[in-house]
Formats: C-alpha cells, sequence, structure tokens
C-alpha cells in the first residue's frame, strides 16, 4: 500500500511539474482504451492475416473497423521483456528483462532480501555462460497505468501478468484491480478451479467447475466495462490462451475438426501430438491442430462479448482498441509461415505479430500500413492521444504512431533492436541479437556466425546475404553494436569450463 501511494504521488507530481495535463482541454471525453493481448499468437494466426482454418469473425470484424499493421513486432521472442515494453515504452535491453520471467511454477522463491538476481549462468555444456534474468519487473520502471492515474482513468488488469509475483503483482504498478495476474507464464489448468497440484491462479477464485479460463476473462472483462461504464477506463485483457498446456472446450475441438474437415484440411492425427512435435523439434506443417483452433475461437468469442457490451452501452465510439500478441506462435501449435520457425527464434516468425489498431473518428475503417511498428510504441502512442507529456527524465524508446493511424507512412525511425542474451529450448535457440534496418535485417549469434535478410525480397528468410553484402553486415554490426551500448544491454560471456 505505502508503494502505491508514493507511486502516485511521483506521477501526480510529475504530471504538474512536466505538464503531463496541460494540454488535455477539459470539455474532451477522455476515451477508453481496452488492450487486448493474446498469449503466443502467431502472426498469420487470425482471419485478417490469411488463415483459413482459426475461425476469427469477432476479431475480424475489429480489424474491419480499424488499422491493420503488417510489420508490427514484439520487442522479444519471449513473453516477459515484449510485456514490459508494451508498459514502458523501453526495449527489454534498457529494463534489463531480457528472457521469461522464472516463477514459483519454475520452482523459484522470492529472496529473502527482495533483490534482483545480478551475475552469470553457468553451466558446463554451454559455450556462454549468460546473465541471470530478473524475478520481477522493477518499481521504478513506470507504467502506462500509472501515466494514466492522474488523468483519472479506472485501470485494470485481467488475465496473465508474468511480471513479478507478490509484491510486484499489477495492483503495484498503477492498476486498480488485478483478475488473475499472477507470476504464471501458463495457467496450470485452464478449467476452474484452474489449478494443478498445488499451484492455482490465486488471483482469479473459482467461481463455477469446468468453466474455460478464457470465457471467465471474457465475462471479467464485460463485468469491468459494465462498472466502470460512466469513467473513463485503461483495460488490459491479457489472455492466458493461446499458451501451452493446449486445452479447449471438447465440443469446440469437435467443432474444429469439421471445420477442418469441410475445408478440405488433414486435422493434426494422434500420433502427431504437441509432445511429439516438441521432441522432435520440427515445426508443425499447416494450421490444422483443433485443439488450438478451438483455443482460438474461445478468443475470439471473448472479443465478440467485450464488442457487444461495447455497443450495448454506447460505448464503441469513444473506446479505443488494440489487439495484439506478445511473442510468434510456437512451432509445436501452429505454423507461422510464409515466416520462418516462431516463438523463441530470431526469425520473423518469433517476432512478427498481428496487430489491429481501432481507434474510431481518427483510424480509417479497413485500413493497412506496412511501416514497420513495435511494442516498445504503444506507450508515447498512449500518452499522445491524452496529451500526457512525458517527463525528459524517462527515457523512452518507442515512438508514438499516430501519423500512421492517420494515414502518413513515416514516424522518423529508420531501425529497431532485440537482444536475447540466453539459451532457449534446451540448447536449440542461441543467443542472438537482432537489427532491422529498412528492409534489412541483421542476427548476430554470441556463440558466432552472422545471418542478413533482405526482408523485402525474402520475408521467409531463406537466403543468407552475410557474405555477398559485406558492407551492409558491417553497417548493420555497427549499428547493433552502439545500440547494445547506449542501452547497457548484459551479454554473454565466454564460458571458462567449455
Amino acid at each position: 500500500m505505502r508503494r502505491n501511494l508514493s507511486i502516485g504521488i511521483i506521477v501526480i507530481l510529475m504530471t504538474f511539474v512536466f505538464g503531463g495535463c496541460s494540454g488535455h482541454r477539459p470539455d474532451k471525453k477522455l476515451p477508453n482504451i481496452i488492450f487486448v493481448v493474446v498469449d503466443d499468437l502467431g502472426w498469420r494466426d487470425v482471419g485478417f492475416m490469411g488463415s483459413r482454418f482459426y475461425d476469427t469473425p469477432n476479431i475480424d470484424r475489429l480489424a474491419g473497423e480499424g488499422m491493420v499493421f503488417t510489420n508490427a513486432y514484439a520487442a522479444c521472442a519471449v513473453c516477459s521483456p515484449t510485456r514490459a515494453s508494451i508498459l514502458t515504452g523501453r526495449y527489454p535491453a534498457r529494463i534489463g528483462i531480457t528472457d521469461w520471467i522464472r516463477t514459483r511454477y519454475a520452482g523459484v522463491e522470492v529472496p529473502g532480501d527482495k533483490k534482483n538476481p545480478t551475475g552469470y549462468d553457468q553451466k558446463p555444456n554451454r559455450t556462454l555462460m549468460t546473465p541471470r534474468n530478473p524475478y520481477w519487473m522493477e518499481h521504478s520502471e513506470v507504467t502506462i497505468a500509472e501515466m494514466l492515474k492522474p488523468l483519472g482513468y479506472v485501470t485494470g488488469h485481467i488475465g496473465k501478468w508474468h511480471l513479478g509475483p507478490g509484491d510486484w503483482l499489477p495492483t503495484s504498478q498503477g492498476f486498480d484491480v488485478n483478475i488473475g495476474g499472477e507470476d504464471y507464464g501458463q495457467p496450470p489448468n485452464y478449467f476452474d478451479p484452474y489449478r494443478r497440484g498445488k499451484f492455482s491462479i490465486e488471483t482469479l477464485p473459482p467461481r463455477r467447475k469446468g468453466e474455460y479460463l478464457t470465457d471467465r476473462e471474457g465475462d471479467e472483462a464485460v463485468k469491468f466495462i459494465k462498472t466502470n461504464k460512466d469513467k473513463p477506463f485503461f483495460l488490459d485483457l491479457w489472455h492466458y490462451a493461446v499458451h501451452t498446456p493446449l486445452q479447449a472446450k471438447a465440443n469446440y475441438i469437435e467443432n474444429a475438426k469439421q471445420r477442418a474437415d469441410s475445408l478440405g484440411i488433414d486435422p493434426l492425427g494422434p500420433d502427431e501430438d504437441v509432445a511429439g512435435v516438441f521432441r522432435s523439434r520440427l515445426p508443425l506443417k499447416g494450421q490444422r491442430n483443433p485443439t488450438y483452433a478451438a483455443m482460438i475461437k474461445s478468443v475470439d468469442e471473448a472479443m465478440g462479448k467485450v464488442l457487444k457490451t461495447l455497443d450495448e452501452l454506447n460505448l464503441r465510439q469513444n473506446t479505443i482498441i488494440i489487439f495484439f500478441s506478445d511473442n510468434g506462435g510456437h512451432i509445436v501449435s501452429t505454423d507461422n509461415s510464409p515466416l520462418r520457425m516462431g516463438k523463441g527464434f530470431p526469425y520473423e516468425g518469433g517476432i512478427r505479430e498481428p496487430l489491429v489498431i481501432s481507434y474510431p473518428g481518427v483510424t480509417s475503417e479497413g485500413t493497412r500500413c506496412d511501416v514497420p511498428v513495435s511494442s516498445i510504441d504503444f506507450f508515447p502512442t498512449i500518452c499522445n492521444w491524452l496529451d500526457v507529456d512525458i517527463p525528459d527524465t524517462l527515457v523512452i524508446d518507442g515512438k508514438d504512431i499516430t501519423p500512421l493511424l492517420k494515414g502518413g507512412n513515416d514516424i522518423g525511425r529508420q531501425d529497431l533492436y532485440w537482444h536475447f542474451p540466453h539459451y532457449w529450448w534446451g540448447q536449440f535457440v542461441r543467443p542472438y541479437s537482432i537489427v532491422r534496418s529498412g528492409d534489412w535485417k541483421l542476427i548476430k549469434f554470441w556463440e558466432g556466425g552472422e545471418e542478413l535478410y533482405n526482408l523485402k525480397d525474402d520475408i521467409s528468410e531463406t537466403v543468407n546475404l552475410a557474405e555477398t553484402h559485406p558492407g551492409k553486415r558491417i553497417e548493420l554490426e555497427k549499428k547493433l553494436d552502439n545500440w547494445l551500448k547506449e542501452t547497457g544491454a548484459k551479454l554473454p560471456r565466454p564460458n571458462p569450463e567449455k
């Protein structure tokens, strides 16, 4: 409680000192903002991005009411860093969260001194020592919710958090309400009472045995909207779906199988289960997993509930909706083609996401934008929408993308960066850093080796141009090295035991 009061006072003082609300017209009704994040949803896992198998009519309706971004990126190929970047507008390398946060679910307990770990992890079979990832996002990070509180916004978080346990849950970072937000990266179970063994979602009390988690999240979002319909509200609806474990309602799985048959799609067979694909490390070929399709269908229905409620309350025209994913689709669950690979990997399948922004009166309906944008851009964009000045002392990496929403094609940025100094999925993914500059993309592997691609000509990243275009490779190397130094990124180190 003491921490919440101090942050509130700090943000209010920032508002007055830096003119945070000075530009906001008192006669202008503040818009509501709903930020929907689907965990592990791939770039093509929705109808508006070309999926035939996944049935998403409500999400597609939203896309038709706003702008679709075809070059939208998560700031990391795994979840926690991207979530931190959404809330703060800062690169994960600058925040210090560069991997998914280990939690109680992974057997990690909060240290007695309540200090994040430092130093390096060293394993004898690995070429590099890797920097230890934090167990939570520090309270010193300023979130969107904290910036909006002085304007009178009611702030709510529903669903997955994965940015820390206990003292670091959403209510310690500017949210008035937290329903379901825990330190878990995945739910113990998708069915009420959302428990597996000793683990349960403590911030989501059981309501109806067997109820599906995504349905419950949708209902809680509707309740939040109705409760706060007369006030400006900011709501994070961050679904646990479609993260593993792949679990869905039985009748929805059967419906997905029937849909596959009608489309001439060969559904995933019993000898091709997720565990088998996981062991093989080979990407799933084709979007054909009925359970995964059923999970997406439930996410789509939750979106339908939200849209229906906004329509009934006459709030839709004053509500901005953002729809996004935190990283690429997992290759054990879906096929991200034509993008290469998926979650965790440095290729486009791991970092490129479906994004819709619907801002009635600002975005033209049914439009598309191919200018690269990133999860670091939401913070400064939302601040601009609400005339909130960001203090000069707060380093923000993102750009305000409002000009794109109004039909422009330039936000004054050429380069985007990623930094993942860790191993993932055993050693299948090696530590890497990335820069995308215009159409060019350089991947630097810290064990050695570089890959250079022209995404305009080769979206599937099939032809490595590092040797044939040495000038471009060197140019991007310098940009990447300078960015790593500027952000204070923690780099892997040689393992003396290797």
